[in-house]
C-alpha cells in the first residue's frame, strides 16, 4: 500500500551511470527493511532517466512488478519481494 511514508529515491540531477548503483543500493536497503513498496521519482522529461530506471528495474531479482504512477508520471511504483 503507497502512503506518504512510502520510502522515495529521488534521481532528479542524476546522471545516467549512476542510476543503476542508486537503484541497487535502494532496493537492496529496502528489501532489508522489509518494504514491500518503494517509489522511484525519475521526472518525465526526455525519458532518458526512465527508460534508464525500468531497465535497471527489469534485470533486478527483487523486483515483483513496476508501473508508473498513474497520478504522476514522473515516478514509478515498484513492488519488492520481502
Amino acid at each position: 500500500m503507497i502512503t506518504s511514508k512510502t520510502p522515495k529515491l529521488d534521481l532528479h540531477g542524476e546522471i545516467s551511470a549512476m542510476v543503476e548503483v542508486l537503484i541497487e543500493e535502494f532496493i537492496k536497503d529496502n528489501v532489508i527493511l522489509k518494504n514491500e513498496y518503494i517509489i522511484i521519482i525519475h521526472g518525465k522529461s526526455s525519458n532518458i532517466l526512465s527508460n534508464e530506471v525500468y531497465r535497471v528495474l527489469k534485470n533486478n531479482s527483487n523486483v515483483l512488478e513496476c508501473k508508473k504512477d498513474n497520478w504522476n508520471l514522473g515516478q514509478t511504483i515498484v513492488k519488492l519481494k520481502i
